[in-house]
């Protein structure tokens, strides 16, 4: 840990409550909608156009580079029925599958550096069951890099729940491909590094995550199981299976029937904590002062291919590269970029060779499922890297 960390100065900037109703909201870090050198208006205006059109109730976007935030933008609703409720900057959001390289991989890693598991041990060697069904060759590797042949998630079709019930549907999962033929983005992997972590840990996924991450970088908005005080700032995503709106209870329907703290999804957070966690995370790969709980070299295999030998589907350990989910990279950002989507609608993007991040925040399944943001990811990453002055990936 850095002096400056020592000395408690990763502290989270002073939050500011700005609502909004249909209005947008930009600011900097000097002053509301005081505007930076660099114009971001045609990336506002492709975030406008994508909620008058139904894509997303609302947005929150974040824009970092070198070193600080240079432009937010706050625009439509956090809620749209059963009553309207405008979009703010302190919105909680499901993050949904951020959660995975965000809390679960890079508590893996922690256990890596401390010669606690081996990138090569097979999982079987921490849990004999999983090696059932041709699963005894899985490594922890092939689960971070989503390699594993496992399928996307357990059995939903019919009534369960229960995180033991959750944890045997794991356990006993077949494969579709042989381990380290073929990229699968899949739950399970991280449903078991989840596991794992408990295991290692001694301590529920949740608390580990609070006291080795959370704590540390002073993200003190974020957590899993959100407290009912909360609700209020929390965006909405569906109605459950009964008809309930979902709110400030988790999204993905295998993390809920397991409780709501899982290592697929589960975490909850705002732009403000999102934000503190890519500029750490940033300075701590460009060897700045960090209070990033990782050392760099570490966070330089989390942020480069590590997938099998002479696949093509670039993946780092809990990091998307270039596959096919890396649309949020847009088409100005480098090739060495690497981020993370989220089935609500979050992702974050992050360029160490332009000192830069994309975060978007929105929960684009309200009310009844919603509409993708694929497109918007791409576009606004691309308005942004522009509005930065990069021309081309290298």
């Amino acid at each position: 840990m850095s002096d400056r960390c020592a000395k408690k100065t990763c502290v989270p900037l002073k939050r500011r409550h700005v609502l909004l109703g249909g209005a947008a909201v930009c600011f900097s870090q000097v002053g509301a909608c005081a505007r930076p050198a660099l114009s971001f208006d045609a990336m506002d205006v492709l975030v406008r156009d994508a909620v008058r059109k139904g894509e997303a109730p609302g947005a929150v976007v974040v824009i970092g580079h070198d070193g600080k935030i240079v432009h937010r933008f706050v625009y439509g609703k956090r809620t749209i029925v059963p009553v309207s409720e405008p979009l703010s900057w302190d919105t909680h959001f499901d993050m949904a599958s951020l959660t995975k390289p965000t809390m679960t991989a890079l508590s893996v890693m922690q256990f890596v550096e401390r010669g606690r598991v081996g990138l090569e041990d097979r999982v079987s060697q921490y849990f004999p069951d999983f090696a059932c069904n041709g699963k005894n060759i899985i490594t922890i590797r092939l689960l971070l890099t989503h390699y594993s042949g496992l399928p996307p998630d357990v059995p939903l079709n019919n009534p369960w729940t229960g995180k033991a019930e959750g944890v045997r549907r794991a356990m006993m999962s077949p494969l579709i491909n042989p381990p380290g033929e073929k990229f699968v983005y899949s739950d399970i992997n991280y449903v078991m590094l989840g596991l794992l972590i408990e295991k290692l840990s001694g301590l529920p996924l949740d608390q580990y995550v609070r006291l080795n991450i959370l704590e540390p970088l002073g993200m003190t908005e974020s957590g899993y199981l959100p407290p009912s005080s909360l609700r209020p700032l929390i965006a909405p995503t569906q109605y459950d299976e009964q008809g309930v709106m979902l709110r400030g209870v988790v999204h993905d329907p295998t993390a809920r029937r397991m409780g709501g703290v899982a290592g697929h999804a589960g975490l909850f957070s705002d732009a403000q904590d999102m934000s503190i966690y890519a500029q750490a995370l940033l300075d701590r790969l460009k060897g700045r002062p960090s209070c990033f709980p990782l050392r760099q070299e570490t966070l330089v295999l989390m942020t480069t291919p590590q997938q099998p030998p002479g696949k093509t589907d670039l993946r780092g350990l809990g990091w998307d590269i270039n596959t096919h989910y890396s649309s949020p990279r847009g088409d100005v950002f480098s090739q060495h970029s690497f981020g993370h989507t989220g089935f609500t609608g979050t992702s974050l993007w992050i360029d160490p060779d332009s000192d830069s991040y994309v975060l978007i925040l929105t929960n684009r399944v309200h009310p009844a499922g919603g509409h993708s943001v694929v497109r918007l990811r791409h576009d606004v990453a691309t308005a942004a890297g522009r509005a930065l002055g990069l021309t081309a990936p290298v």
